[in-house]
């Protein structure tokens, strides 16, 4: 089910807790969110719809992914950029990492490793700050 898209920068700035099977229904609203929003959003963390749970979703070329607990385990390759988002006006300057590794679980629950470069490494790093209570 599509939700409101959540703009209280206080709220946004909570951290999220752990998620687990009790919120996957939360990750498929997610994935129902972000699809709807398409046009002009390419992730999503569950903050943004109201859900103060560790999950993501992200276009991971073409293909909408899901991350639960996701956390950055090894990172390279500083920069800077600007990002926008869906809960906040403007766009914003930044430092990112050209190269992320990923600890995260999938759906089912099954911890995976995945490395992560380019624009979907920048992806999921936005939405893991979302997470960590972090406002860019």
């Amino acid at each position: 089910m599509e939700r409101s898209i959540m703009k209280d920068p206080i709220f946004l700035a909570q951290k999220s807790l752990p998620a687990g099977k009790e919120d996957l229904p939360a990750a498929q609203d997610l994935l129902d969110t972000l699809a709807a929003h398409r046009d002009g959003c390419v992730g999503m963390a569950a903050n943004m719809i109201g859900v103060l749970r560790r999950i993501i979703v992200f276009d991971d070329h073409g293909k909408d992914t899901v991350m639960l607990n996701p956390e950055i385990v090894r990172s390279s390759g500083v920069y800077e950029t600007e990002e926008g988002c869906l809960s906040l006006p403007g766009t914003r300057k930044t430092k990112r990492f050209r190269s992320i590794k990923v600890k995260y679980q999938t759906m089912e629950l099954q911890t995976r490793f995945k490395t992560y470069e380019g624009w979907t490494a920048q992806i999921i790093q936005h939405e893991i700050d979302h997470c960590n209570g972090i406002l860019i």
